[in-house]
Order: C-alpha cells, then structure tokens, then sequence
C-alpha cells in the first residue's frame, strides 16, 4: 500500500523505530543477514567478468582469420534478487543460497551478437574446448527454433573465478545469436509482454511474429550464403 505524500509517522511508531530499528543489533542483524546474499552476487558479477573477457580475446584472435571481427557485440546481464526469489517460488526450491546456486543456472548471464550464424557455432566451440570451462548443458533453438520462432544458441556453463583465497566454480547462461536473431527476439519481448491485450489480437501478433522470424532466418540465410560467396571469388583471384 503506498502511504500518501503528507503521510506522518506517530509519535509511538517513531518511538519504536528508534527503540527496536535503529538500534546497532538490528543493523548488525541486518548486515550479517545481507551479507552472504551480496557475496554470492559479486561471485555471479565476477563470472561475468570471466566469460566476457574470454570471448572478447576469442574476437581478437579469430579477427586475425576471419579479417574481421565475428562479435558485433556483448551483452551481460546479472538476475535481480526479485528475479531470483519469483524463480525459487516458481520451481518449488528451498529458500537457502546453496539451493539457489545449485538449481538456478541463468542468474549471471552474457549475450554474444555475432555478425553470421557459422560465427556462433566457431565461438561456442572455441569456448568449449578451452579447459576451464564445463559445459552443463546445451540447448541449440537455431537448428530446433521455438514453435514462437525464437532462435538462438543457448549455454549453461561452469568457470572457475579466482578469489583472494579460493577458487570457485560458478554457472552461467551464455546466449549466442546473430544480429537479425537478436533484433526480432527484441521486438518479441517488448510486444509479446504488453499488458491488456485482446487474445484475438494477441493471437493475431504472435503469427506475425512468427511470421517475421521467417523472414529474418531467410535473411541470416542468405547473406551467410553472400559472404561464402564473395570469400570463394577472393580464393579464385
């Protein structure tokens, strides 16, 4: 409930607060229960930092073969602890932090937009094979699209970071597109997600979204298909 702007507190209920939370054991409470919920989350931002270093050295090295640059962009993102506690309700989790690293696997995560689709494919395997990375699992939704026509290639994988006094393993969610697949699963969100919207015409949108994610797949297509093809004539001159 949101209290109107010239709301004013009561004297006992200003009372309380300086008596029960203001007091230094309420915020050493505060800090000691806070604390291991902000430790996670810097190991999760920490993993981040790892990935995205990795694939920022695999497009400088893969430049020098390609000519060019086979990452357009990365994109990272790290899970809100509102995100988090909805996920743990949803999947029916104890409400501790082991359950939380342990089942949830997408809380750090990097989004890699590639210029061609063979660029994903060259990245992920490059990454792979590199020995501190474990993949947990796969999921290629461009050679099995969602039935919305979502594509892309998705990662759950394992890294060590390396702290002042341990190594730890931490899981993240990789998601490697092109351009084109990248830019419609944009729009997606934004229009699928739109509060108050008629099924008749929710039904209309998603076969136009549909619909669209055909027409940008042609195009991935087609212009993987142009760049063979210029490459072939360079190897014939």
């Amino acid at each position: 409930m949101r209290l109107p702007t010239d709301y004013k507190l009561t004297e006992i209920q200003q009372q309380f607060i300086r008596e029960k939370l203001l007091t230094d054991e309420f915020i050493d409470m505060t800090r000691e229960t806070t604390m291991p919920i902000e430790k996670l989350m810097a190991y999760y931002r920490c993993v981040i930092m790892e990935i995205e270093t990795k694939f920022r050295v695999l497009n400088e090295q893969l430049s020098l073969e390609y000519d060019r640059n086979p990452i357009e962009s990365i994109k990272t993102r790290l899970k809100s602890w509102d995100g988090i506690v909805k996920k743990v309700r949803n999947k029916n989790l104890p409400f501790n932090l082991k359950a939380v690293e342990e089942n949830i696997n997408d809380i750090a995560g990097i989004r890699v937009i590639c210029s061609f689709q063979e660029d994903i494919y060259k990245l992920a395997d490059s990454l792979l094979r590199q020995d501190d990375v474990k993949l947990i699992r796969m999921k290629d939704y461009i050679a099995n699209p969602k039935k919305n026509g979502y594509r892309s290639l998705h990662l759950i994988v394992e890294v060590p970071i390396f702290l002042q006094d341990e190594t730890r393993l931490m899981k993240a969610e990789v998601q490697l597109r092109t351009i084109a697949m990248d830019f419609w699963a944009s729009l997606d969100h934004k229009l699928r997600y739109k509060k108050n919207i008629p099924a008749a015409d929710a039904e209309v949108i998603a076969k136009e979204l549909y619909e669209c994610s055909v027409i940008s797949a042609d195009l991935d297509s087609r212009m993987q298909q142009i760049k063979n093809e210029i490459a072939q004539a360079e190897l014939i001159e």
